[in-house]
């Protein structure tokens, strides 16, 4: 099966006109998080009946062409893992998708531990797919060949992998527990944006600056600072400008000349020779800053959670041990069935009616189905 390559509007006339007829496609975006400072949507793959269509969203605005199939309820729309694709969508191209079928999840569905793309087609269809650009750089351009067809085969087997999983799950009577996972992952791209939090201090993604002096601490927080501008101006992520031990290291040592952070293993050269010139007059001035004005490591960082009360903690037990023989009965895995999190929020929340269980976020229908007496009878025996 082959691809079409769609880098303008004029090109797109043939996928216009399939998308016009189609009941049902598959659908894949590739981003370029890995590589560039943006995970702007790079790259999308459209497979609509035999033919499948690389789009290129950095060549043109596809938005127009796409939308009305991707928001229809009718067509369905076959994706694998579709979670991070929709919030790309619904950011980048303002697009909020319905009909979702996800290969994923039906696999999760039907007990499979490997929920992988490739791990999939290979014991679903005997498909083996080469892993050569699992870490390409989807935003470099032009594509190579051998990168497009990487990513056409993305999608040109989802639909039959798909059929196969939706017979597995109609033999065990779970086509509607799928169906309620759809509708829950498609609103996903409903959110949009995340809500604005307060932007996490720097340092504390560096595990020894917990225990270094603040002037060093304030160091490696400007250090980090002249890193992420660069990155951000050069599109690149901050470890391809410069890595993050050669970069806390180089401020170990005081540099003062730029030989001192090319001296360092791992500086890159050129970073050094273009703006290490900054980074040495950031530093000077950490180092002339009076005591009062130096920032340490900060004392308040929370790390995950805070632990629920003891009380809270041993209803949470019962509640997994009734989730873990469940999951066991019906063959899934236990965080498929209800994650912790879920849990803790019900033994938080107290519920006392099936109703009441079903307001917990997270909660399904079909979750209920399978253990909502249990979970309740736990929770009326407090």
């Amino acid at each position: 099966m082959s691809h079409i390559h769609v880098q303008s509007i004029s090109e797109a006339s043939g996928l216009e006109s399939d998308l016009a007829q189609a009941d049902r496609i598959a659908l894949d975006c590739e981003a370029a998080g890995f590589h560039r400072y943006s995970d702007r949507l790079c790259l999308m793959q459209v497979t609509v009946g035999d033919r499948t269509y690389i789009v290129d969203p950095l060549a043109f605005d596809p938005t127009d062409l796409i939308r009305g199939p991707l928001e229809h309820p009718e067509v369905e729309v076959v994706m694998h893992g579709a979670d991070f694709d929709l919030r790309l969508l619904s950011r980048d191209l303002g697009i909020r998708l319905r009909g979702l079928v996800d290969t994923q999840i039906q696999a999760s569905l039907l007990g499979e531990t490997k929920l992988g793309l490739s791990a999939l087609l290979e014991s679903r269809l005997g498909v083996k797919l080469s892993k050569k650009y699992q870490r390409a750089d989807w935003a470099a351009r032009p594509l190579e060949a051998d990168m497009l067809k990487y990513a056409a085969d993305d999608t040109r087997y989802l639909e039959r992998l798909s059929d196969m999983l939706a017979s597995d799950l109609g033999e065990r009577g779970r086509l509607e527990w799928a169906r309620e996972e759809f509708e829950a992952l498609e609103e996903v791209s409903d959110l949009g944006d995340p809500p604005d939090e307060e932007e996490e201090d720097p340092v504390v993604r560096i595990k020894e600056a917990r225990d270094l002096p603040p002037r060093h601490v304030h160091a490696i927080r400007e250090a980090l600072a002249w890193r992420d501008e660069i990155a951000q101006e050069m599109d690149r992520a901050p470890f391809r400008v410069v890595g993050d031990r050669p970069l806390i290291e180089a401020v170990g040592e005081r540099p003062r000349r730029l030989s001192d952070l090319t001296d360092v293993r791992g500086f890159p050269a050129r970073i050094a020779k273009q703006r290490g010139k900054e980074l040495l007059s950031r530093l000077r001035a950490v180092a002339d800053l009076p005591e009062a004005e130096v920032v340490g490591y900060p004392r308040n960082v929370r790390r995950g959670p805070s632990r629920p009360p003891p009380e809270i903690e041993a209803l949470v037990d019962q509640l997994k041990r009734v989730r873990n023989r469940a999951a066991d009965r019906i063959g899934i895995p236990k965080g498929t069935l209800l994650s912790n999190a879920v849990l803790l929020e019900i033994g938080l929340s107290g519920p006392q009616r099936l109703d009441e269980l079903l307001d917990v976020e997270g909660m399904r229908r079909w979750k209920a189905d399978v253990l909502g007496d249990e979970l309740l009878e736990q929770l009326r025996a407090r």
